[in-house]
């Protein structure tokens, strides 16, 4: 098991949903958390209401120099926990060029932003530990997803190449892929969503999962097997299914 106590984690999209309920698990674990998000008031809101230590970082993962600016302000880390996003269900048919790009920036370049802020400090000194989240949609094209879906398979990939890359190091690298999680960006669905989560229980598989050694970890079990089984299946199988 992970020792969490004393260390320092930054937490980037910690003011809302499955974001809060991780930053109250690492520091209920002893860690000392630094809060990122665009809303300072809802950083405040949480760190006040923390048993441990925690300090307010706003960032804009959308910005540069806002991260940039909160990278700076969090100085050496022990850890980061990446879990920004924002999402608008669409089809193709219906492309708000606006949304998709927003989707694409905030939740695939906006984790590429804070990555070269921290990436480079933790290889020269050869340890760290980074968690990045990526989503059960994005192991393969599903309808409704455009911007979101993609966004997450490319922080997936990624994640495989860093993990990939620095497994003989000190560099520890995980990866989540939650399925459906109650939260705001979720409420906006207009369709069943099997096996949704409560943010706590999702926090408790991510909290467990990056406690561990292993790389990924997909949840909930019955809609991850499904999901994954459905990459083996021929596309216009596939295609027919899911259209």
């Amino acid at each position: 098991m992970r020792d969490w106590q004393g260390k320092r984690y930054w937490i980037v999209g910690a003011s809302e949903g499955l974001g809060r309920a991780v930053a109250t698990k690492v520091s209920r674990a002893g860690a000392r958390v630094l809060l990122s998000a665009r809303s300072e008031d809802r950083l405040t809101e949480l760190a006040n209401e923390l048993t441990g230590p925690a300090e307010v970082v706003p960032c804009d993962v959308s910005d540069a120099d806002s991260v940039a600016r909160a990278a700076e302000a969090v100085g050496d880390i022990d850890g980061l926990i990446y879990l920004a996003g924002v999402y608008w269900p669409q089809p193709a048919t219906e492309w708000s060029p606006e949304e998709v790009t927003a989707m694409a920036d905030i939740n695939f370049t906006g984790v590429c932003r804070v990555l070269g802020h921290v990436v480079p400090k933790m290889v020269a000194r050869d340890a760290g530990h980074i968690v990045l989240t990526g989503s059960l949609s994005g192991f393969r094209g599903l309808p409704k997803s455009i911007g979101y879906a993609a966004s997450k398979a490319g922080v997936m990939v990624l994640a495989e190449g860093m993990h990939a890359d620095l497994k003989n190091t000190g560099v520890k690298v995980q990866l989540v892929n939650p399925g459906f999680v109650r939260t705001r960006l979720t409420e906006k669905n207009d369709f069943k969503m099997p096996q949704i989560m409560e943010p706590e229980a999702a926090a408790r598989e991510v909290f467990e999962h990056i406690s561990g050694d292993g790389f990924a970890r997909n949840f909930p079990t019955g809609l991850a097997t499904a999901l994954r089984g459905m990459n083996l299946l021929p596309d216009a199988l596939y295609f027919r299914i899911v259209s």
